[in-house]
């Protein structure tokens, strides 16, 4: 006999992503030494959050993935998003170049940094997709329907952030910051709160607009190979970290204050039961 329905709770759902996905994050931080651990490790967690999502509700909350987002969007959204992670990397590169600030190093080759990225970026879809239809798919419209639009949207931030930790402090006490590991990890976590949280919102913008955990995902793996490909390749300087943050944070906070956001707040009411169901256009 089928279990009856238990109502959706984040602290248990959490409690599950994190149980599963952080002993992975601590891997990486702690053994990622070869280019082929850093990519398993950093991937393994990403995947983790769809496991933790499945399990969730599979054997608790039964509420199903109906609304998640089950279709292709259009070529449209693909270049907009592409564009988009572009703008956010490439452009303060070449600007750098442009500008003599930097030069390409010897023995770098463009059309190898291109098939690198190219592999790079498909084997990558399907962690992104980990992430995608965990946070966008399936925990953000929960808050939507237990909070206002703008909390549950900043809260959504606020833990993808948070589920990010392991690595940011990792980050904060090999990077040195400061002569002291703890003022170094706090302002890691400072400066990477509000970026990382808008960011959040972009996210959870294009998978509202599109109505497509793939464009989505798209999105979040372009915009992770791309500046991988160039970190690797050319490197990346302060101006582009700078600039990234500033984008991204501005973008955010216009989209979260003046977005449309209506496919979203309808589901508070059922509405977008016809909007997220399985469509192919």
């Amino acid at each position: 006999m089928k279990n009856p329905q238990k109502p959706f709770s984040l602290r248990t759902y959490l409690l599950i992503v994190v149980a599963i996905s952080w002993p992975f994050q601590i891997a990486y931080m702690l053994w990622a030494e070869t280019p082929f651990m850093r990519y398993a490790l950093s991937s393994l967690p990403m995947i983790m959050v769809t496991v933790a999502t499945y399990i969730a509700d599979r054997y608790i909350f039964q509420d199903g993935f109906s609304k998640a987002g089950w279709n292709w969007g259009k070529s449209k959204h693909y270049f907009a998003v592409f564009s988009l992670a572009i703008f956010v990397w490439v452009v303060p590169t070449i600007l750098e170049l442009v500008l003599g600030m930097r030069s390409i190093p010897k023995g770098v080759i463009v059309p190898e940094i291109l098939g690198n990225f190219l592999l790079r970026f498909i084997a990558t879809l399907i962690p992104a997709f980990g992430e995608e239809f965990g946070w966008r798919g399936y925990m953000l419209p929960h808050l939507v329907k237990r909070y206002r639009l703008r909390t549950a949207l900043l809260l959504h931030g606020f833990i993808w952030w948070a589920w990010h930790l392991p690595v940011i402090v990792g980050m904060g006490m090999t990077e040195q910051l400061t002569d002291n590991m703890g003022t170094s990890i706090a302002i890691m976590l400072a400066i990477t709160l509000i970026p990382s949280m808008m960011h959040a919102m972009i996210y959870a913008y294009i998978w509202t607009v599109t109505q497509s955990l793939t464009v989505v995902t798209v999105y979040h793996a372009a915009f992770d190979e791309i500046r991988d490909a160039i970190e690797t390749s050319i490197g990346l300087s302060p101006l582009a970290q700078i600039w990234q943050m500033l984008t991204l944070t501005v973008l955010g906070g216009l989209l979260l204050w003046k977005g449309n956001w209506k496919q979203l707040t309808a589901m508070k009411t059922g509405e977008s039961t016809r909007v997220f169901s399985n469509r192919s256009d």
